[in-house]
């Protein structure tokens, strides 16, 4: 039997708010990892985690409210492409994921972490918590929905786009962070991006929201 013959099984209300609860609690709880260990991921995430540790002297922003303000722009090309129900998702979500970040700082203290163990167990929460949401039917906005909409009013290869971003994410990185901590962020994003990779294939998942 072809996998598109199997019957689905729509998602319930609760099971999608327990999924957004979840998922929002896990990324928020990868960045605290990467906050700590003053670590960097891709997308948005990363540029709001970047932005937090050049200006929190002058702003005293955190992550939360950068990662908030930054996505904005983006909801107009996710109600263009994705449609209001997907947006309004995203919307919730990335607002959970920048108040339970703040909230995070308050709840969970580290004395010490290595920052290997902060990259792979940050970037391992992150993704866990992004493949929850992405089988739900919700993102956490920025890079990959700009990345989709020139793919499709421009013909840019979205996977070029995002990667190219967060190249120039990193390379701004190298000026303002110490060079192991830019090396500690990449093997978490090659960490956060393998568990998607191996999880989050067509067919593999048939579940509906």
């Amino acid at each position: 039997m072809r996998m598109e013959d199997l019957p689905t099984d729509p998602h319930k209300p609760y099971e999608d708010v327990m999924a957004m609860l979840l998922g929002t609690l896990f990324v928020a709880l990868g960045v605290t990892f990467y906050t700590h260990a003053v670590l960097l991921t891709g997308s948005t995430a990363g540029l709001a985690l970047l932005l937090s540790y050049v200006t929190s002297s002058v702003t005293g922003w955190g992550f939360g409210v950068w990662f908030f303000v930054i996505n904005l722009p983006f909801y107009y090309l996710a109600i263009k492409r994705m449609g209001w129900s997907f947006t309004l998702r995203t919307f919730v979500a990335i607002g959970l994921v920048s108040l339970f970040s703040e909230l995070t700082q308050g709840w969970v203290q580290f004395a010490a972490v290595p920052s290997l163990y902060a990259a792979l167990m940050g970037g391992a929460l992150m993704g866990i918590g992004m493949l929850m949401l992405f089988r739900h039917r919700t993102s956490l906005g920025g890079v990959n929905i700009l990345a989709l909409y020139l793919q499709e009013k421009h013909g840019l290869r979205a996977g070029y786009v995002q990667l190219g971003i967060d190249g120039l994410i990193l390379l701004v990185a190298l000026t303002q962070l110490p060079l192991d901590r830019v090396g500690f962020s990449v093997l978490g994003a090659l960490t956060l991006n393998l568990i998607i990779a191996l999880n989050h294939k067509p067919g593999r998942y048939i579940g509906v929201s």
